[in-house]
């Protein structure tokens, strides 16, 4: 795996036998890699609670809230498709957007300008210090495809793994249709 793959905006999925519960069939948005450190969310884990009853004092809103990672889960990340709309997010791919005032994104919510389907959020993040996600990928525990911002604002949670897998081809394909448990095959 050559390093130059793995940079923000481009998705990890885990390999299909990863045994670990937090990252199994996971598909993680890489928001920042640098050689000290990265950071995602997990595209695939919703969780069944709504923004509104995380945040105190938040409008009502009917987004999903996803579990982004195990890394401090008592944060919360939002990942959005409105651009400048809010000041101060960092643009990750076309169409994907991180972060940005928190307060104006509470107005913008409030006035309806950013709907359900233009936003995300994350319960914690996923996160590797200084060349753990190197040797991870060394290790054959990732996969790392292009984003495409329908993965996160159009694609089904339970289906995004397998969707990034048969975009990749052919191979991947056939192993995104493999069941989870090979009992079950």
């Amino acid at each position: 795996m050559v390093r130059s793959e793995i940079k923000s905006g481009k998705v990890l999925l885990a390999e299909p036998f990863m045994m670990d519960p937090n990252f199994r069939r996971s598909a993680i948005l890489l928001c920042e890699h640098t050689n000290e450190s990265s950071i995602g969310f997990i595209m695939n884990k919703p969780l069944d609670v709504r923004i509104d009853e995380l945040i105190e004092g938040f409008p009502e809103f009917e987004s999903t809230v996803l579990f982004g990672g195990p890394v401090q889960t008592d944060t919360i990340h939002y990942i959005h498709n409105t651009g400048a709309l809010l000041e101060g997010s960092r643009r990750i791919v076309d169409g994907v957007y991180w972060g940005g005032d928190f307060e104006k994104l509470k107005f913008l919510i409030h006035t309806q300008l950013i709907l359900p389907e233009n936003i995300r959020f994350f319960v914690g993040y996923s996160g590797w210090s200084e060349g753990q996600l190197t040797d991870e990928m060394s290790y054959g525990s990732w996969l790392v495809a292009d984003m495409d911002a329908n993965y996160l604002f159009k694609t089904q949670p339970d289906k995004l793994w397998g969707q990034a897998m048969v975009h990749k081809g052919d191979t991947f394909a056939i192993i995104a249709g493999m069941p989870e448990q090979l009992i079950w095959n």
